[in-house]
């Protein structure tokens, strides 16, 4: 069964094309103090003058600083997706490898350049109550589960999407390893990442 997504932390969702400028200028202040100060340190005080919104701005919009984080990891999620799209839109759909690999560098292409990715990728830790169905990994492994299917041509069933699952667990620690080697991603870990996903996935997709 796939996971549910979770709740949506907006407070309250823009209309207006001024009110989602606001909203995303207040998203771009929290990922900027993410990488500056960590998740520890964030408050929405400091998110609003940076954002140089009032402070009753980020309030309409968010109940605290955990939801602030969470809509930025929901926002991170919806980039990949698209940026994901965007390179399978130029690959054939009789190869999955490449498919894979697309995949893989949209990824890296991230922890290298979007702003708070390090500390709030897809997101925030959930507590144990909440379960999988809150779990960052779960959230993109079943999103990665739907572009692959979508774009092969196959069906979606419990031991692909369980295959997928476990390559993205392994993949997120490889590549957590990869940046803590090297700021811009250990080429020679990256490599052996990239062969571990072939090499597992060929059991479901050969």
């Amino acid at each position: 069964m796939d996971p549910v997504p979770p709740a949506h932390p907006l407070r309250r969702t823009p209309v207006q094309q001024r009110s989602a400028d606001r909203l995303a200028r207040i998203l771009d202040a929290c990922a900027e103090l993410l990488d500056e100060s960590g998740y520890e340190n964030l408050s929405t005080r400091a998110v609003a003058l940076r954002a140089g919104v009032p402070i009753g701005s980020v309030y309409r919009f968010f109940g605290n600083k955990r939801a602030m984080a969470v809509a930025l990891a929901q926002r991170n999620l919806e980039q990949y997706a698209e940026g994901i799209e965007r390179r399978l839109a130029l690959l054939p759909a009789t190869h999955w490898r490449p498919v894979v690999d697309a995949v893989l560098d949209e990824y890296l292409a991230m922890k290298r350049s979007v702003p708070g990715f390090a500390l709030v990728d897809f997101g925030v830790p959930a507590p144990p109550s909440e379960g999988p169905a809150s779990d960052p990994n779960h959230l993109v492994a079943a999103r990665l589960t739907g572009l692959l299917c979508a774009h092969l041509g196959l069906t979606p069933d419990p031991g692909l999407s369980r295959a997928v699952l476990v390559a993205v667990e392994a993949t997120d620690a490889l590549v957590q390893l990869a940046f803590r080697a090297d700021p811009a991603g250990d080429p020679g870990i990256v490599a052996e990442t990239r062969a571990m996903m072939h090499a597992y996935l060929a059991r479901v997709l050969d």
